[in-house]
């Protein structure tokens, strides 16, 4: 499966198409639909998500009892689901939305729309019972996400002793990086006050500071200006900041740093998978390098979509080689 997919230096095929027609073709053996371009557009990003998810849920169906870690892993998709669902009830739409459907790993009850309290209810998640109004949407979805990276951490304490480490360095180090993006896209592009910014992060415990696994990254560098090179030439992650020389005005690009950390997560993820054959590391790894080629097919529909050059779309999506990188 992982030889097929459309990752590393297969990845450029994609990004060869000139149409979302020979996209299509390519990804899938069936005929083109006949729908507009922007249908088309999203026929393959769905489809390719549907695929993703049946050949996850087909590989966990061998096991008799699949480690907790990877269902959790898998949930994602419910997660996602419900702040869908939540803002359809909260606009008032007459139909549940169109969502990724995990089958019997789901912990929620879909079946129960509109009632957001039956969906939600003997689920992890049952305190979400009460449809958020507009301006409680982004709370609320903050809210969930730190849910899903708790839940995932708690599952993947309970691997066995030898499988353990390797896949709670993975996932600390993803909410690590999260963490370290939401600092610098709220300094950069929404001038937030570090004191507004400290609350809004993930942490494994309450009140740990620079000491946190998930959040003390972030907070060393949260007072740090972000135009001020020599505030960040020390850093940790040095090596992922944009170029800078001498004479020459500088400020931290965060889109530039979060395309270098997603990069970084993929080789990690690239190698995991070869590390503990029969282990839930493969199957962990699997799952986030197919992620990546969901985010690359994502790239090239919309840049087709859009008529965006090739090389921007590369570039915007964090592919190795491209131009700018």
């Amino acid at each position: 499966m992982l030889a097929k997919s459309y990752i590393g230096s297969r990845a450029s095929r994609l990004f060869a198409a000139k149409s979302l027609r020979e996209l299509y073709g390519l990804l899938f053996d069936d005929e083109v639909p006949a729908v507009p371009e922007m249908m088309l557009a999203k026929t393959i990003e769905k489809k390719a998500q549907r695929r993703f998810v049946a050949q996850f849920t087909g590989l966990l169906r061998n096991y008799t009892v699949p480690d907790a870690v990877l269902v959790a892993l898998l949930r994602f998709y419910d997660y996602d689901n419900l702040k869908e669902i939540a803002a359809a009830l909260c606009y008032k739409e007459s139909s549940m939305p169109d969502i990724v459907d995990i089958g019997e790993y789901s912990m929620l009850s879909y079946r129960r729309w509109p009632d957001l309290a039956g969906i939600t209810a003997g689920s992890p998640v049952s305190w979400y019972h009460t449809v958020p109004r507009s301006d409680e949407q982004q709370v609320v979805d903050q809210k969930l996400d730190l849910h899903y990276t708790q839940s995932l951490w708690q599952a993947a304490k309970k691997l066995p002793l030898g499988e353990r480490a390797a896949v709670l360095d993975l996932i600390r180090r993803e909410i690590v990086y999260r963490n370290v993006m939401w600092v610098l896209r709220l300094k950069v592009y929404y001038r937030y006050d570090a004191n507004a910014i400290v609350p809004m992060l993930a942490y494994e415990h309450d009140g740990a500071g620079k000491n946190d696994a998930f959040a003390g990254d972030a907070l060393a560098v949260v007072y740090a200006e972000p135009d001020v090179w020599d505030a960040w030439r020390d850093w940790k992650y040095a090596d992922f900041l944009n170029p800078h020389e001498d004479g020459v005005v500088w400020e931290i690009d965060p889109a530039w740093v979060e395309r270098m950390m997603d990069r970084d997560l993929q080789r990690r993820y690239a190698r995991a998978f070869h590390q503990q054959p029969d282990s839930a590391l493969v199957l962990f790894a699997w799952f986030k390098i197919k992620q990546n080629e969901l985010h690359y097919i994502r790239s090239v529909t919309e840049g087709l979509r859009l008529n965006v050059e090739t090389e921007h779309v590369m570039a915007a999506a964090g592919v190795a080689g491209a131009s700018g990188q």
